[in-house]
């Protein structure tokens, strides 16, 4: 079963975007979600680069399994050409408004991502094996470093 445990969203360019809100909720012991809204200063936006690596705790976190780097532009073109990205891309896609292709225009929202959902995608889609994980996203707009998304989770 997987639990999150924290969400960080560190902006590093305060000009281009800050986030309005970056939390993990938990509603009940069997309702928990992630939200997260990041606001863009200077739109559009038509060069992203996306770079996710995975990393898993032993004896603090270390790179495990993954470390994907996709120019977004295209990847919405083409999703199945990256099949690892698609694969953490349709986690949060139904919940997300970045289902488009280039340019961005608007927020980049994360609205109420559901544990329970999450939990379906790396336990019985692809089995992942148990212990502490960081899913470490890093935006990078026009060459420049603007934003990291950290999601810690637990899967046991």
């Amino acid at each position: 079963k997987f639990e999150f445990t924290n969400v960080k969203c560190i902006a590093y360019d305060l000009e281009f975007t800050d986030f309005k809100h970056c939390y993990l909720k938990s509603v009940n012991r069997t309702y928990k979600y992630v939200s997260i809204k990041a606001r863009l200063f200077q739109t559009p936006v038509t060069k992203v680069r996306f770079i996710l690596t995975l990393y898993k705790r032993f004896n603090g976190y270390r790179p495990f399994m993954y470390n994907v780097s996709v120019d977004v532009c295209k990847f919405q073109l083409n999703r199945n050409v990256n099949p690892i990205m698609k694969f953490f891309y349709d986690i949060v896609e139904p919940y997300s408004n970045i289902n488009h292709t280039c340019p961005f225009n608007e927020d980049i929202v994360l609205e109420k991502l559901p544990v329970a959902f999450v939990n379906h995608r790396i336990t019985d889609v692809l089995p992942f094996p148990e212990g502490d994980y960081l899913v470490e996203t890093n935006w990078i707009a026009y060459d420049i470093k603007r934003v990291v998304v950290k999601f810690y989770g637990t899967l046991s």
